[in-house]
């Protein structure tokens, strides 16, 4: 009887759960943990006629707070308070209609990372490596077509997915600690099941699992672990803008506004006048263009002033950061979300994790707008932000314009990089920009200098020395190049060697060319140089305006001093050392870092061509 009994009942709690994954669709967040900051946690909760059912918890330190009702009886929006003395387990919340209809769903709270919270986040110590998954390294090609995934595997298109995945960076994680790189920046892997073109990823169809052809959830957080055992921390790209058109939500709206324009016949672009956010003058009409517009066709612009919107999406990120114990997150499309609500999600980021580091895409070559955005920037507009870090377009765009201009013409070459640093003044903190030579939606670099190498070492030398923390796209340390188009497509071609059967091979140095060999040899002398020279990573900036063909640097603190050299001229110079005597005596000894030598200065420096120097000054 008593074994019938034990039975039953385990046939009974069986029913429960199979009506429970049958009535609920979709929580999230999945899970939470015991012991963050904020104790409330508001769960989405999504099912057919879920609002005639109410939840009922019986968990010591948990309380239901709320539940919210919106228009759609599919939804409903619970919220949680967590006391700080709550223990880790499965919190069991039994949904019941008037009916006496019941299920139950059995929510995990864990308990979290010992000192989750104070994580450091990437910072000026750290050099980026950027990586298209889908077309830096296929690791498992068991995954490259997915059932009910609509975008299958065709490496011949230039749009398609060609099989790169979470597996593949795993497998070379010794390359990029190799190289020199201590942080990995991932454009997205969240699932986008768009019907094409999905391999980017911005277009996202579930903002809590991981895309299927790339992996799983559990994938991510092996490639996080074995990151960290590489000294490399694991730097998420999100999207808080827009979704996917094919995301589960666009077919059951949980709100009538929860994107915008979400009952306009057509689709409204936006007008990308990012410049409205912060002009005295603007126009509404046209904030509205720019934040509210969609944009793209396929990617839908969620509304953050939907209060559930809001949380969720914060939430999301919190959930990212301690589930995948991440060490930072790029922020793509700054300025297009509603700008109070970015300004009160960094808030809550850096409420969490004050160590965190989150760099935003504002994608403006003007200082002031970029500058407009950063943590401790006083704006006359009031708008205060919580953003540490911000990508350094006008830097990035004044170094092309600097190595590709003739130096005999008033105004251009290197003082126009002279001249864009000069505007740091309108940073709260410059050293926190992110500074790059390209990226996955910009020509690659050494196309930009039309292939010059010596514009591409004079390059890499300012970037790896200058303030700021450098990015590096993925193949540009092997003079990468798309010479047909500035497609996408092309732009973010596949690495040599990340599939079987590539006759090149970068990973195991198989049939490169000996200009390819001494790019990626020159990148990682220099990224291990800088990785061990803290005065690189916090020390002050001198600069001196350039002059025939030099723009000189110098990083020093109380111990060391560094003076670096671009050098444009085609013909060997010498550079007087009078004329900077305010910082160094003109007779010192150095060791030239680039040559790996000793050399001696005696007022006076001869420099051969297009050859740009990095100096370790020991004064005399």
């Amino acid at each position: 009887m008593k074994k019938t009994f034990q039975l039953f009942l385990c046939l009974c709690l069986m029913q429960n759960v199979v009506v429970a994954q049958e009535k609920i669709q979709h929580i999230e967040p999945l899970n939470w943990w015991v012991g963050m900051k904020n104790p409330a946690l508001q769960l989405l909760v999504h099912g057919k006629n879920m609002t005639e059912f109410t939840p009922h918890i019986n968990y010591k330190g948990v309380t239901i707070k709320k539940v919210n009702k919106v228009e759609n009886p599919n939804y409903l929006f619970i919220d949680l308070l967590i006391a700080p003395e709550t223990v880790a387990g499965n919190v069991k919340i039994v949904f019941k209609n008037s009916k006496k209809e019941s299920f139950t769903y059995n929510y995990q709270l864990l308990k979290r990372q010992s000192k989750s919270a104070e994580r450091i986040g990437f910072n000026s110590s750290d050099v980026m490596y950027m990586i298209t998954p889908d077309r830096f390294a296929n690791g498992n090609p068991l995954n490259d077509n997915v059932p009910l995934f609509k975008d299958s595997l065709n490496r011949k298109n230039l749009t398609g997915r060609h099989g790169g995945d979470i597996e593949g960076i795993i497998q070379h994680l010794d390359y990029i600690q190799n190289l020199g790189m201590t942080a990995l920046w991932i454009n997205p892997l969240v699932e986008n099941n768009q019907p094409k073109t999905s391999y980017h990823g911005y277009a996202i169809t579930n903002f809590s699992k991981i895309d299927a052809r790339f992996g799983t959830n559990e994938d991510y957080v092996r490639l996080s672990k074995e990151a960290k055992k590489h000294g490399i921390k694991l730097v998420m790209d999100m999207v808080l803008n827009h979704c996917g058109s094919e995301h589960w939500w666009m077919k059951d709206f949980p709100a009538k506004d929860w994107v915008n324009f979400q009952d306009s016949p057509k689709v409204i672009y936006s007008s990308h006048r990012r410049e409205s956010l912060h002009d005295p003058y603007a126009a509404q009409y046209d904030i509205t263009s720019h934040s509210d517009g969609w944009f793209d066709s396929t990617m839908p612009d969620l509304n953050q002033r939907n209060p559930f919107m809001a949380t969720y999406l914060i939430q999301n990120s919190i959930w990212w950061v301690e589930y995948a114990d991440l060490g930072g997150i790029r922020m793509d499309t700054w300025p297009y979300p509603d700008k109070n609500f970015m300004s009160v999600w960094s808030k809550r980021m850096g409420e969490e994790y004050p160590n965190f580091n989150i760099v935003g895409e504002e994608w403006s070559l003007n200082p002031s707008i970029v500058s407009a955005w950063q943590k401790g920037k006083v704006n006359k507009n009031g708008y205060v932000s919580y953003l540490r870090s911000l990508m350094d377009f006008p830097t990035n765009a004044a170094l092309i314009e600097a190595l590709n201009t003739d130096e005999k013409v008033w105004n251009q070459g290197l003082v126009r990089l002279y001249q864009t640093i000069a505007n740091d003044f309108v940073y709260a903190n410059p050293n926190d920009l992110v500074i790059f030579p390209d990226n996955h939606d910009m020509s690659r670099f050494f196309t930009q200098l039309h292939e010059d190498y010596n514009k591409f070492k004079n390059g890499m030398v300012f970037l790896l020395t200058t303030r700021g923390i450098p990015q590096i796209y993925y193949g540009t340390e092997i003079l990468m190049t798309n010479p047909k188009s500035d497609e996408h497509g092309e732009i973010r071609s596949d690495m040599p060697g990340g599939w079987d059967g590539d006759k090149k091979n970068v990973f195991t140095n198989t049939n490169m060319s000996t200009a390819e060999t001494n790019a990626k040899n020159f990148v990682s002398t220099l990224l291990k140089w800088r990785k061990n020279t803290p005065v690189i990573h916090s020390g002050k900036l001198k600069h001196f305006a350039p002059e025939n063909g030099f723009y000189v640097q110098f990083r020093y603190n109380d111990k060391q001093k560094i003076m670096i050299i671009l050098n444009k001229n085609n013909e060997a110079k010498t550079l007087d050392m009078g004329k900077f005597k305010e910082i160094i005596q003109p007779t010192f000894q150095a060791k030239d870092i680039l040559n790996n030598q000793t050399i001696e200065v005696n007022n006076s420096l001869n420099i051969a061509p297009n050859s740009p120097m990095i100096l370790e000054i020991t004064e005399k």
